[in-house]
This record gives structure tokens, sequence and C-alpha cells, in this order.
């Protein structure tokens, strides 16, 4: 109670907070000594990450032949009735992005003055010129235009700048289709001979494919509470044909990233920001909220993909290699358990675990420490089940095609070990021009394909929290209404959120990895019929 009183104490003399502001901190459960930490990390500021070297081929990332990823899918598929399974998949996030390009147009765009090409030329704005070249091949083209039409009796009379920009306008629009605001999983992504199916129907179709077990297929969606009842409806109205064809019954369940793990926005001075009732800016603390939710599972194994991350083609390679995944995580788990029971036997003798050293040196790509030979037996047996008594996440990483995002890094920690990392370029010290080259040699890729095995070999879950570097957060800059403001975001789901997880990188194939960052991205093969 005396630490509470001296952290409100400090917040309010320090940082001017009122009664107010402590009622709507409590309303929505945050602990005041997380404010006060995060209030403190804005002065101090976060540390970078100490890049190393990329993992490649053979030093962090092992690639797999044909041969091996077949043996792995078989593995998987013939032990896969003993787990509970689970799909995870992250999707509160609005399609804001994805259309940033049109809302500038709409924004800059002078109708009565210039031309759509005259526009173009003026602001570079290239990407208009992809999206209007190839805008009867969206999934949304027909339904769109039809409303035009119906709307407007000369549709087809105007010109044809006239028709584009009524076109981008109708698309956007808070009071007619809106996209921009909606969450990617309810847009239309794919035209399956005049079907339209969203991101929610891929992943349910994904689900079955390979996680699937005992006749079920769990899928978990985290989404904004606002939209839940659209993504039950979709569910509802396509899972009698999924479950009729498949003989698969589908059991979706939502969450959403509680209050209690937002974070607190700052000026740049490092003050609370307020909104224009006064109120603190408190917002959602980025992806590394989920852990919580990933948390929640009662699964043995959880396949972790974006919402975006969907294609018109090849279920077959993608549903492979999350097999491949599982099958790998499958024998690691086998072996990692293995060694733990032999820990856990006194008369375990010296060469043992001298073997179980290598096979966390060579298999996990752990180092042991610099002095382990020094240490007694006891000590040596303390440290090894230490390291082997952990969650374990096998990740795919594809060849690195310069998409943007984080990628798989040897990382030396403050101890002076080096990891295996998941790494975003917020982390690094981009203005070290060592740390730069390091980055930029990266060969590989991060897509977000993560088989997760979330129990020990005792068939207890583990409490996630207990493997997060803390220091690994994010201090981003931000922009509303013409106001800057800097914004705090946890250690991203896959990356401080899993530091201290057991971490193995996979090669998989490009042809798994199809994400769609902007809208432009529906017209590559991947999201077109062939």
């Amino acid at each position: 109670m005396e630490e509470k009183v001296t952290t409100k104490s400090t917040l309010a003399n320090n940082y001017g907070f009122t009664a107010a502001d402590f009622d709507q901190i409590s309303a929505d459960e945050i602990p005041l000594d997380k404010i006060l930490h995060e209030l403190s990390i804005f002065q101090s500021g976060i540390s970078k990450i100490i890049l190393e070297k990329p993992a490649i081929i053979g030093d962090g990332i092992t690639s797999l032949s044909e041969t091996d990823a077949n043996r792995y899918a078989e593995i998987f598929e013939a032990k896969k009735e003993k787990f509970q399974l689970e799909k995870f998949v992250p999707a509160s996030g609005a399609a804001s992005r994805m259309f940033q390009f049109l809302n500038t147009f709409l924004a800059e765009f002078k109708p009565d003055t210039e031309s759509i090409n005259a526009y173009i030329n003026r602001t570079h704005n290239t990407s208009l010129s992809v999206f209007l070249i190839g805008m009867d091949k969206f999934p949304f083209f027909k339904t769109v235009d039809q409303w035009l039409n119906a709307k407007y009796p000369d549709f087809q009379s105007w010109e044809k700048d006239k028709k584009n920009y009524f076109f981008v306008k109708a698309l956007l629009d808070q009071d007619k289709f809106d996209f921009a605001s909606k969450p990617k999983g309810i847009l239309p992504f794919h035209d399956y001979s005049g079907q339209i199916k969203t991101p929610i129907e891929e992943h349910l179709k994904e689900a079955i494919n390979y996680s699937a077990s005992n006749g079920i297929t769990k899928i978990h969606f985290t989404i904004s509470s606002e939209h839940q009842a659209e993504f039950e409806k979709i569910i509802q109205d396509v899972t009698p044909d999924f479950e009729k064809e498949s003989g698969v019954l589908i059991q979706p369940s939502f969450s959403k990233q509680h209050n209690s793990t937002n974070t607190i926005a700052v000026s740049s001075l490092n003050m609370p920001m307020r909104n224009r009732s006064g109120e603190l800016v408190l917002r959602p603390g980025g992806h590394g909220a989920l852990i919580n939710n990933l948390n929640q599972s009662q699964a043995d194994i959880v396949f972790i993909k974006n919402i975006d991350n969907v294609s018109h083609n090849n279920i077959g390679t993608i549903s492979l290699y999350k097999k491949v995944l599982a099958g790998y995580l499958v024998e690691l788990q086998k072996k990692t358990f293995r060694n733990l029971q032999q820990l856990e036997n006194s008369e375990i003798k010296k060469e043992d675990v001298l073997k179980i050293q290598h096979f966390i040196e060579n298999d996990l790509n752990i180092k042991t420490s610099s002095d382990f030979d020094e240490y007694k037996k006891d000590s040596k047996i303390k440290h090894l089940k230490s390291i082997l008594n952990k969650p374990i996440r096998v990740c795919g990483m594809v060849k690195n095609e310069n998409e943007p995002g984080g990628g798989p890094f040897w990382v030396r920690e403050k101890n002076g070990n080096i990891s295996l990392q998941i790494v975003e370029s917020s982390q690094i010290d981009l203005q070290n021009e060592h740390q730069s080259h390091i980055f930029k040699s990266a060969t590989h890729f991060n897509p977000v394909d993560i088989v997760c095995g979330l129990k020990n070999n005792q068939g207890k879950k583990f409490n996630l929290n207990d493997f997060i570097d803390h220091e690994s957060g994010f201090i981003v800059e931000k922009s509303k209404n013409s106001v800057q403001y800097k914004a705090y975001e946890l250690p991203g789901l896959w990356n401080g959120a899993m530091a201290n997880w057991i971490t193995v990188f996979i090669e998989v194939p490009l042809a798994t990895f199809n994400p769609v960052k902007t809208v432009n991205d529906l017209l590559k093969p991947n999201h077109q019929a062939q």
C-alpha cells in the first residue's frame, strides 16, 4: 500500500496527474507502477539491440531437403491426434495502411483543376497508377461498380477520371463502403469465379488442412470488440459448408487486447499527452500485448499466422510446410523432454551431461555459459535444466525480398552470450554503420509463420509472461490531428515477448508468404485466380 501511495505521489508531483487521471487508469485496470515505468522509459530511452550477425543457412537457419521436409510432415500427421492443436490469428488491426495511398489521393487531388494523370505526375503517387490500371481485377470491383451505377443512373456516361475518383471515394467514404476503417479479416480478398472470399474464410480453410486433430480444428482470432459480430457472421455463414466438405468440426474463439496492456503516450517533452477532453492518451501497446491472449490458450501446439497472410493459390504448399514446422517441433520437444528427464536422474553420467550440452548447442543453437566446463556437476545440471525448461517455437523464414519488417539474427545479450532472435528495424541503431550493415545483410525475412509448444515435459502450461524480455519494447513517433507525440509499444509478440523461448529457424518457400500490406498486393499472382 505504501509503495502504491509513493507511486501515486510521484505521478502527481512530477507529471501533474489528477484524481480524474487516476480514475481513468483504474478503469482500464492499468497498474500505476506500469505507467510510471513507461514514463521513465521515455526519459531514459531504450537500449538498442546489438546485432552480432545475421542468421543464415547453416548458421542459425536450417534448410531441409525435400525428403526431410516430407518426413517431418509425416511425423506430424502420424502424431497429431495426441495433441490439442490451435491456430492463433492476430486480426485486430484496421486496414487503414492498406488504403493509405488512396486516402492521400482523396485529400490532395484537385478534381476541378487537374486530371488524375497530372496529380500522379505532381505527387509521384505511382501506387495510384497501379491501382487504376488493375482496378477491374480487385475482388471488390464489381460490388462497388454496381453500387455506383445504381446510385448514379448516368454513371456510364461520365468521363474516366470522374468515374475513377468516385470509385475511390465510394470505397473509402465512411457512409459508403468505408474499407479503410474495417479490419482486414472481413474485407474481400479473393475471387473464386464470382464467389468472394475474406481472409477469415481462407484461414478457416487452412486450419482444416493442417491444424485439425481428432476431427476438430480450433481457431482463435484476436480482434477489436466492435468487430466481433462481423467476424462471427462470416464464420457462421461459411462453417456449415466447410464442415460438410471436410468432416472437421470448426471451433472458433475470440479475444481482444485487454485495456490493462494499454500504454501511455507523451509529448516531445516526455510529458503525458492529453486529448481534447483533457484525458490521458492511453493507446494499445502493439502486438506484444497479445502474449497475454496466447497465454490463455490450453492447446499443446499453436500455429501463429497473421490475418493478411493468405493465398488464393498454394494451399498445398502452405499446408505442407505448416506440418513440416509442426513435425520439427514435435521431434525437438521429444528430444528436449527426454534430456530433461535424464537431468532429473541424480546418477546421470558425465558423458550424458556432455551429450545434452552438445544437443543444446548444436540442435537448439543455444550457447551454454563460457565457463560451463568449470562448473561442478550439480551446477551444470541446474544450468542445462534452465535452458531446456522453456516453451519452444519453430519459426519459418523466407528468403529476403526487401519486404518491410524484421528478420532472424544472432544478438549479443547483456551478459555477453549470443542468441537467436527475430529483430525489427526499430530495435536497432541504424545510425551505427556496422549495425546497419549487419541488418541489411540479412538473407532471410520473418513472415510470422510460427509453431509453438506451450507445455513442459510434465504436460503443464508454461506461464508465457515468465519468458518476456521486458527491456525490448519500442518507442515510436506518431502523429494525430497534426500533433506529434511519442508512444511506447510493448516487446513484440515474436520479438521481445518470446525472447527467452527456445527458438529454431527453418527455411520455408516464398510461396507460403503472401501478405497484403497495401491493396495493390491483391493484384499479385498469389491473390488472383490462376
